[in-house]
């Protein structure tokens, strides 16, 4: 499989390039910042965002979607990364569109899908309930004909959404693959307690609180202690997206850090000239150039459903965390005095990057999960 873009794949990245950079640059996650916005993202942007088919862009067509796959997904999500974009497209376009994809009755998808690519249902996974990624570490129980009880962590935007869909024990050991079940609840419904939390780069989870909330077997998504199955899909979807973004927020970071270096002089010469500045730059590029080939190549196997593709998603992860990291830190150096300064944007970089790093495994996490997919 070739790493190139067709027509109209490089057509959809202009447009995204191009609307990503005027309607949700930096300065807009600085004022929502400053601003304490309560959603901590624009609705009317998103609106706009969803007219353009980025609420449904892994929706079929006839759902009401674009249908443009993973590699749409991730060519979005690479200029939110740009542009550090505050949406929920991580949260409810991929992650609650993966789960119903593969797990969703026709009713959960005639109902849901065209509602979520239209920009008028936000719906948010919550599974993660330790402080770092184990996903199958659920203590989250459902009892009788249905009650969930437990608690889960970092649910992003789960502040605002419409609908959760939420990892439950049905069975089973905490820690076990097996027994885990997915159910659709109602954030309003009575035992739903919700605390919204802002994390280091300025975005924002809730902590969700569940005690005896009933649901019905209409709500259950995926088969009944076979949810497995479906979280792992949602996760690789989730993780893959990611991926994407951190790709954009290491190009951003080096294109700044390139301009920052042929533009500042020092000793009456261009600090860009200054060799062992030049190796360090020369090395950066080759591996973001590294992260834009695993990426791509992930989201295309993701699209192609090959039986790779997890693994894929744990090298793209991995990698693409471990680079955002290095570029970020390279910029704030390079940037000197002022990269450390809340009033220059470059530090934003850095702490999107720790946090987009951490959120659905870090790279060791993947490297670990990678060897262990592989046999190792």
């Amino acid at each position: 499989m070739t790493l190139v873009l067709t027509d109209d794949q490089l057509m959809f990245r202009d447009a995204a390039k191009r609307f990503a950079a005027e309607r949700t640059p930096v300065s807009q996650l600085r004022k929502l910042r400053d601003d304490l916005d309560l959603d901590g993202f624009s609705r009317p942007v998103w609106k706009e965002m969803a007219e353009m088919g980025w609420a449904g862009v892994l929706v079929p067509e006839e759902n009401g979607g674009v249908g443009f796959g993973f590699v749409g997904a991730g060519l979005i999500a690479t200029e939110i990364g740009r542009n550090l974009s505050a949406t929920p497209l991580l949260s409810s376009a991929v992650l609650a569109v993966a789960a119903l994809l593969r797990g969703g009755t026709p009713a959960q998808k005639e109902t849901l899908l065209p509602a979520i690519a239209g920009g008028d249902l936000l719906i948010a996974f919550a599974s993660d309930e330790c402080v770092r990624h184990t996903p199958y570490h659920i203590a989250t129980r459902c009892t009788g004909k249905y009650k969930l009880s437990g608690r889960k962590l970092h649910v992003l935007d789960g502040h605002v959404a419409d609908r959760l869909i939420v990892s439950a024990r049905t069975s089973g050991d905490i820690g076990s693959r097996d027994g885990i079940t997915l159910f659709l609840v109602d954030p309003k419904a009575s035992g739903v307690t919700i605390t919204r939390s802002s994390m280091v780069d300025s975005r924002n989870s809730a902590v969700i609180d569940l005690r005896d909330v009933v649901v019905g077997e209409a709500d259950v998504i995926g088969t009944f202690d076979k949810g497995a199955i479906v979280l792992d899909a949602v996760l690789d979807a989730g993780r893959a997206v990611l991926s994407a973004e951190l790709l954009g927020v290491a190009e951003e970071a080096f294109e700044r850090t390139l301009t920052y270096l042929r533009e500042r002089e020092q000793f009456g010469v261009k600090i860009g000239t200054f060799q062992a500045l030049q190796h360090r730059a020369a090395h950066l590029f080759c591996e973001i150039e590294l992260v834009r080939s695993v990426v791509l190549r992930t989201l295309q196997a993701l699209d192609a459903q090959e039986p790779t593709a997890s693994s894929l998603v744990c090298l793209a992860k991995a990698k693409a965390s471990d680079v955002a990291r290095i570029a970020t830190n390279e910029a704030v150096q390079m940037h000197g005095g002022i990269g450390m300064t809340d009033e220059f944007d470059i530090g934003f970089f850095m702490k999107r990057a720790r946090a987009a790093a951490e959120t659905f495994g870090d790279q060791y996490y993947h490297t670990d999960r990678f060897a262990q997919l592989s046999g190792y």
